[in-house]
């Protein structure tokens, strides 16, 4: 966190090195979670890139010494919002791919080289979170893929924290229910 800090303020100085610094510390984590909003990788890395624009943008208004992330996540989130709002207007569905987010997650806290898990039970995971109303599912996002406090995914999604944990919570009942629902059906 310290780091990006200390990027940032280089960056807000003029130095184009700690901008490409700060960009590969981010754009990993960021197009994670682009990803899982807009369902498609193509997508997200436009969103992606225009989040880096508007950070470019907006660099004076910058806090100097504040973890650029939270501000870099509200960013990328509103970005996303915009481009849906703006496909939703226009009737263009974008293609959807059947590729995979590249998610590192170990459901049970195994150890990170063992998966206990399918690809098939992944995808499971993945299509349940899918069909989840947009507020849990950017809850659980935030929350539980990207490892966001509650706080922080507060600051991102514009609410509050208090708001976070009933979407976190009624998102966990939810795909509990469409993924015992999918076990049933096997």
């Amino acid at each position: 966190m310290v780091r990006h800090a200390e990027l940032m303020v280089d960056y807000c100085a003029g130095n184009e090195a700690a901008f490409r610094e700060l960009y590969a510390l981010a754009a990993p984590r960021l197009l994670a979670y682009l990803i899982c909003l807009a369902r498609d990788r193509s997508t997200a890395e436009e969103i992606l890139q225009q989040t880096f624009i508007k950070l470019h943008q907006s660099r004076a208004a910058y806090v100097r010494g504040a973890d650029p992330m939270p501000w870099l996540y509200t960013i990328a989130h509103r970005t996303f919002l915009d481009e849906a709002r703006r496909r939703k207007r226009s009737r263009v569905e974008p293609a959807r791919t059947d590729e995979l987010p590249e998610i590192a997650v170990s459901f049970d806290g195994g150890a990170a080289n063992e998966d206990p898990y399918s690809a098939e039970q992944i995808a499971e995971v993945l299509a349940a979170l899918d069909r989840l109303p947009d507020n849990q599912r950017d809850a659980l996002v935030l929350t539980k893929i990207q490892g966001k406090s509650i706080a922080e995914a507060a600051t991102i999604l514009g609410t509050t924290p208090g708001a976070i944990k009933l979407r976190a919570h009624r998102g966990y009942v939810t795909l509990r229910e469409l993924l015992r629902s999918t076990e049933d059906e096997r």
